[in-house]
């Protein structure tokens, strides 16, 4: 088992920057491939970044180049830096960790963009 919380989610101006952070805990954190999610208001659930157990990151095309996944596995920690934020990145971000056998997901947490 592994239990997932979200933090560093706020409000923020357009351009920007957060960083979101997810705790583990309950398992063998290094394991896992570690993600970060997205759900805006009407709109399905939608994957932002990826990071391998292995440590390769991954993005969609809508992060790449203002968002970076990283992990620390000493610390049981994924982080999700934001930069440049625009007011379509406005979501809740949720977290995930997936492995061949098993998908956690936290109980996610609120950015929003805007003026």
């Amino acid at each position: 088992q592994v239990q997932l919380v979200e933090s560093g989610g706020g409000l923020v101006q357009p351009g920007g920057s957060l960083r979101l952070s997810c705790a583990g805990s309950g398992s063998i954190f290094s394991i896992y491939n570690m993600g970060w999610y997205r759900q805006a208001p009407g709109k399905q659930r939608e994957l932002v970044a990826i990071v391998t157990s292995g440590g390769t990151p991954m993005y969609a095309d809508s992060a790449k180049g203002r968002f970076t996944i990283s992990r620390d596995n000493a610390k049981n920690t994924v982080y999700l830096q934001m930069n440049s934020l625009k007011p379509e990145d406005t979501a809740v971000y949720y977290c995930n960790a997936h492995s061949s056998s098993n998908n956690y997901w936290g109980q996610g947490t609120q950015v929003t963009v805007s003026s």
